[in-house]
């Protein structure tokens, strides 16, 4: 019995092994240069469109993942374009302009 455990213990080790990294490596500041500089500027401050000033917002994480991936006044939705883990790194990007 305890070979058998070993064994199958074993093999999901290998599974894990061999399974695909996941995506954790984003560049955030390269999604905020490519998606976000246009309208919000490279410091958060720039105010294109009707923009707001990042590095004044009172938005919570939360806030700023919902807004990036569904859109907010004249900001287009992101969750056709970015993942999910991308969306929620360039929120977190978006809390350390300043």
């Amino acid at each position: 019995m305890l070979k058998k455990l070993i064994m199958v213990c074993g093999f999901g080790v290998a599974l894990y092994a061999c399974a695909p990294a996941s995506k954790t490596n984003i560049d955030a500041a390269k999604l905020y240069k490519t998606h976000c500089v246009i309208c919000h500027g490279i410091d958060g401050k720039l105010g294109i469109n009707g923009a707001k000033d990042l590095t004044v917002s009172p938005m919570t994480f939360k806030e700023r993942v919902n807004n990036i991936t569904n859109g907010a006044g004249t900001m287009q939705a992101f969750k056709d374009i970015l993942s999910k883990e991308e969306i929620e790194a360039l929120a977190k990007y978006t809390l350390t302009l300043k």
